[in-house]
């Protein structure tokens, strides 16, 4: 499970590497539709990712990924290159997310079936996986699943977490490392049964 996730963080790394994204910000920029398509169909999933580890519901993450492409569309042209076009694409998403959270006024639990969807894009895991990976995911606290999921859906490296959820490099990892002994002690209780 834990080499299912780290093979998910380094497939999102590759789709969102910052040399496939660059040009396609900037020929969005120009107002190309087709970058627009190509640079949904790279960063969705991450987007997804992060908005569902901020608002815990399936429909307000999916809206949030929608607005924020259409966001990103709107303010093209104000893109500035700066070698890293994800950093900039979550930013929007998270501030979006945020607000949904404040409209909101509280998060909800998060149903099991949309943890499937996070990984539902990958050739990789399949449908033993995903129940393992939700139930691993679920005896994890939100703030670990959260850095979790932010690196094995998104790809971010720890650094990027930190600075994204606003918190020292060394909680994000000391989560992060809190999580995989949790995850592993899950699973290794669940071979035993």
């Amino acid at each position: 499970m834990l080499i299912l996730l780290e093979t998910m963080a380094a497939e999102s790394r590759g789709l969102t590497a910052p040399e496939l994204l660059e040009p396609l910000l900037l020929r969005l920029a120009q107002g190309d539709q087709s970058a627009l398509e190509e640079l949904y169909r790279r960063a969705r999933t991450s987007v997804y990712g992060l908005a569902l580890s901020y608002l815990k519901h399936t429909h307000d993450a999916e809206d949030v990924t929608q607005d924020t492409f259409v966001r990103i569309w709107e303010n093209a042209p104000r893109y500035r290159p700066q070698g890293m076009p994800l950093a900039w694409i979550l930013a929007v998403a998270r501030n979006l997310a945020l607000m949904k959270l404040r409209e909101r006024g509280k998060t909800q639990a998060l149903e099991p079936e949309e943890w499937e969807r996070l990984a539902v894009d990958s050739p990789l895991v399949t449908a033993e996986d995903r129940q393992v990976l939700q139930t691993a995911l679920s005896g994890l606290s939100d703030e670990e699943r959260q850095v979790v999921i932010l690196h094995a859906v998104t790809g971010w490296k720890h650094r990027e977490i930190a600075d994204l959820l606003e918190l020292p490099l060394a909680t994000v990892l000391s989560k992060y490392r809190r999580a995989l002994q949790k995850l592993k002690q899950i699973l290794e209780g669940g071979e035993r049964t």
